[in-house]
């Protein structure tokens, strides 16, 4: 059964965000925090984790408070990349967990993603349970001798780094150099030393855990990479890789120092895991590239779309390969992959390692393998809205002759190009996009969308 995205309150696309003091409270975590407890009951235990952020600790301690008063045990694992969290919650045979992060978002923003006790992220039906538990404050609080304990994990990314390591063939990256900037984030902690033991000589920049972000933002852009770019030339790395504020996504550039789109890389990937799994099947939301489709028509294989997020593709992964589909990958065109053979979310880590490993047995610089790919062109954009639902029903009127796709905005499809609009699902924003393999169809589609919508933007 194909997974529709069912409307929320709080939560987004991933998890609950917003800036500190406004949007993003203590209060609004420990309350998070106790409705988790009561749909888990007393005596469970759950892992939390952190990002850089300076707002975290104050977010932690409301988180911790929750979760105690409900009578659950919490294992505190520190400053963790989401995925070595969602590691360890599935690995610890935990109850859940909870990351508090805001990923791409700006050092004021903070957020939470819950995490089941399966290592994803929590489904939208949880999610509503667990929204109207807060709305109502329906909390059971436990007396003072049933409260939960409180412990802590700081060094367990080992089980997570040695996770991946074992993945790959011993040395595979021996003599390799590799740049690596972690964006003063958790990764600093994880994705140097993953590399390190596959046999890389490993440069790292922004190596600070500092949640003020002094370094570059925590969005991986081109232009926030410039100082990336120039470590790789500067060293003759084969590539350099960058997480955002959590390490669920990794961003590339080439040993030119050139900066490679997330969707490309997700390509390139697709490419590599379709050549060793003829006729599998990939998973990606509906706002990807289609170079994604097009490498896997090349070995047969095929792709199943969704709407967009990562947790509603994870959750269809899982859904087809119980029903016994050769799923091989999954992921987005943001620089997050899911690797179900490790685990079943996006994973910035394994991303880099399984870069490294591509690049080896393929013995050629990477900017070969892109331009080996199809080309297409497309365009990106984001608008400052609180009107995204009604530029979404204009559309919808606005593109009525053309084939359209309303699991999730809306998707159009019009001569050789594709548009898809959307609100986005952690900033009030609507995010445009178009594609085509004809530069000029793909820009004129973008400046007649943004003309339509224009007027309902801030």
């Amino acid at each position: 059964m194909e997974l529709v995205k069912l409307e929320k309150q709080y939560f987004g696309t991933n998890g609950v965000r917003g800036v500190i003091g406004i949007d993003m409270t203590p209060q609004i975590a420990l309350e998070i925090a106790e409705a988790f407890g009561t749909m888990l009951g007393p005596g469970k235990t759950v892992g939390l984790g952190r990002d850089t952020r300076i707002s975290g600790p104050a977010l932690a301690a409301a988180i911790h408070a929750g979760f105690l008063s409900c009578g659950c045990n919490v294992i505190d694992f520190d400053i963790v990349p989401t995925p070595c969290l969602q590691y360890l919650v599935r690995d610890h045979h935990l109850d859940g967990g909870v990351m508090i992060t805001a990923s791409h978002n700006p050092p004021e923003y903070n957020g939470i993603k819950i995490i089941e006790a399966d290592g994803t992220e929590m489904g939208d039906e949880r999610t509503i349970r667990l929204e109207q538990t807060m709305i109502h404050k329906e909390f059971c609080c436990v007396s003072w001798d049933k409260l939960g304990n409180a412990t802590a994990e700081p060094h367990a990314c080992e089980r997570y780094i040695c996770a991946i390591v074992a993945r790959f063939p011993k040395d595979c990256g021996r003599g390799i150099t590799v740049v690596v900037d972690p964006g003063n984030g958790p990764a600093i902690a994880t994705t140097p030393e993953i590399l390190r033991r596959l046999g890389c000589i490993v440069h790292v920049i922004n190596e600070r855990f500092d949640g003020t972000f002094p370094g570059r933002l925590p969005e991986p852009t081109a232009e926030g990479l410039c100082e990336l770019s120039a470590k790789v030339v500067e060293t003759n790395a084969a590539f350099g890789v960058a997480h955002d504020g959590d390490a669920d996504r990794a961003i590339f550039v080439d040993e030119h120092g050139r900066f490679v789109d997330g969707n490309i890389t997700f390509g390139l990937v697709a490419s590599y895991f379709c050549s060793k799994n003829p006729g599998g099947v990939i998973v990606t939301p509906v706002s990807t590239s289609r170079v994604v489709e097009a490498v896997a028509a090349v070995y047969g294989c095929s792709v199943n779309y969704t709407v967009v997020g990562s947790i509603y593709a994870a959750r269809t992964m899982r859904t087809l390969m119980e029903e016994g589909k050769p799923v091989i990958i999954g992921g987005e065109g943001n620089g997050g992959i899911i690797y179900p053979n490790h685990q079943f979310c996006r994973d910035g880590g394994m991303n880099a390692a399984t870069m490294l490993d591509l690049v080896v047995e393929r013995n050629q610089p990477l900017s070969n393998l892109i331009a080996e790919l199809p080309t297409f062109t497309m365009y990106q954009e984001k608008r400052r809205t609180r009107r995204a639902k009604e530029i979404v029903a204009h559309m919808q009127v606005y593109f009525a002759g053309c084939p359209t796709d309303t699991r999730d905005g809306i998707r159009i499809a019009r001569g050789g190009a594709w548009a898809l609009i959307r609100p986005s699902g952690t900033e009030p924003l609507v995010r445009v996009y178009t594609e085509s393999k004809d530069a000029d169809e793909a820009k004129q589609f973008m400046d007649e969308i943004l003309g339509q919508i224009s007027g309902y933007l801030e």
